[in-house]
This record gives structure tokens, sequence and C-alpha cells, in this order.
């Protein structure tokens, strides 16, 4: 796809990338770095900006779409192409974005029995090809972390998937912001540096080390900044219900200052959440 300035205006646009670098970040993380010419239109609004990201099956050069992709109909395009044909789509975070050059950096989590993405991301190599359904501006709707104006406290959890997002609105708060955080990781190993301007407190919930799940972890918190805090909940679906019921009906916040996201569902593939969802 060719992109110019004139086109580049709709909020999503369909970019061709390809690794530039490659780089581990911990037992259950892979940073990959993308580049591209079309990359010179990509706008990502910072936070937890998502994408959708296209992936070639194995012996295939480049990942396999629709000719033309409208917003409008472009899923259903895709999923007509035959299963073993039709490029491995995944929602991913955008982790930083760079210019001169443009790049930018995406990552992966890593799991022992991981899909497709995971695969592919422990083997790739600069030069691979990949497809973006990314932003084309900034202020766009897959930016979810939104705090009211006067938000006088934020509260986060989020696990593997979600660190990558949790990461970048860590560094994107405010400074002085009171920020109560809590990140649940398979291994001791991944834990790492969280820059950030914001006053925050971080708690890292292990598993191999027998952490607490989430919602006994928060629950057990009994100062939570702010008097009416926004909170941001990322990861696992189940694990965000639970955490979601608390919020509303244990610690009465308002309902509309709770943002939840399900990145994955276990014992479901995004593939077979794609297709619940537009059945």
């Amino acid at each position: 796809m060719t992109l110019t300035a004139e086109t580049a205006t709709v909020p999503f646009r369909l970019f061709d990338l390809q690794v530039v670098r490659t780089r581990r970040l911990g037992p259950s993380l892979v940073r990959i770095t993308f580049g591209g010419e079309e990359l010179a239109y990509f706008e990502a609004g910072g936070r937890d900006q998502s994408l959708s990201l296209f992936l070639p099956h194995p012996g295939q050069a480049a990942p396999v779409l629709p000719p033309a992709i409208n917003p409008e109909t472009w899923f259903a395009e895709y999923r007509a192409l035959p299963d073993d044909v039709r490029a491995v789509m995944r929602s991913y975070t955008v982790r930083a974005q760079r210019r001169e050059p443009d790049e930018v950096d995406i990552d992966f989590a890593l799991h022992q029995d991981g899909g497709p993405a995971c695969r592919w991301a422990d083997r790739a190599v600069p030069g691979d090809r990949v497809a973006v359904l990314g932003p084309a501006i900034a202020d766009n709707t897959a930016v979810r972390f939104r705090p009211p104006v006067g938000t006088d406290g934020v509260v986060m959890w989020g696990d593997e998937t979600a660190l990558p997002a949790l990461s970048s609105i860590l560094e994107w708060l405010p400074r002085g912001t009171r920020a109560r955080v809590f990140i649940t990781v398979p291994f001791s190993a991944d834990r790492m540096p969280l820059p950030t301007a914001a006053d925050a407190s971080i708690t890292w919930l292990v598993r191999e080390e027998g952490a607490a799940s989430p919602v006994d972890a928060v629950r057990a918190e009994s100062d939570l900044p702010g008097v009416d805090p926004y909170v941001w909940i990322a990861g696992e679906s189940s694990s965000i219900r639970e955490l979601r019921r608390h919020f509303v009906n244990e610690r009465q916040v308002d309902r509309r200052n709770v943002t939840f996201v399900g990145y994955w569902r276990r014992g479901r593939s995004e593939d077979q959440l794609r297709a619940e969802e537009a059945a």
C-alpha cells in the first residue's frame, strides 16, 4: 500500500513493515523493532495504544491479506480467506515510536505453550515482513487509558501481556501523579525497571514465588490513592472480571472510572475470540 499525506488523515491505516532488530527483555518478553517507509504516516497516541498485527504463516514471505481493506467489511473479507493462507492476526501495544529513523517497538509476551504469534516472535530476524493495522492520527479510539480531568489517583493491574502497555502508561503519567500498580508475571527475572515521573508504588506479583492472586493482592491493600481513583486493569479476562467487581462493588469506585481490557482468555485463541465476537 502506498500512503500519502492526504490518505493518512483517516484514523487507521494498513502499514507494511519489516523487522529491524530483536532484544530479549526477560524470560517472558521479547522486544521487536519494526521499520519501513510507511511509518512516516504512523502516529501512535502513547499510553496503551493498540494495533492489529498480521503475521505470515511458516513458509510465507509476507502475510496474506485481502487486496483492499474496507473499514466496513475488512474483517469479513479477511475471514473469508482459507485458514491456512490468511495472515495470523493478533492485537498488540505500541511500546514506543521514534523518528529519524522511523521505528516502532512492540513487546511480545512469550508463553511456553504459546500460539503462532509467540512462535513467530521467538524466531523473528531482521527483514521478516509483517503488516499492521494501526493509527494514522494520535488521538484515536485504540488508546483506552483516559483518566477524567481532575483525577486524583490511579490504580492499575496488568499481567505479562499488559506489561508493555502498563510501562508506556507509567512513562506518560504526569509528574507527581499518585499511582498504585500491581503487575503479575510468571518469573522473578521478569521484573524490570519502570521509569516514571509519577509518585508510583509498584508491587510485582510473581507466580513462581507463590504470589497472591490479583484480586487478593488488591483486596489486601487498604490505602489506594485518591478519593475516587481512575482504575485501569488489563490482561487475562477472568482476572479482569474479578478485579472489576472488586473495585465497583467492594470499593464503590464509579464504574465510569474503571477501564478494563481483556488481552486474552485462558483456553481461547484470539482467532476464536474474534470469531465469537463477530457471531
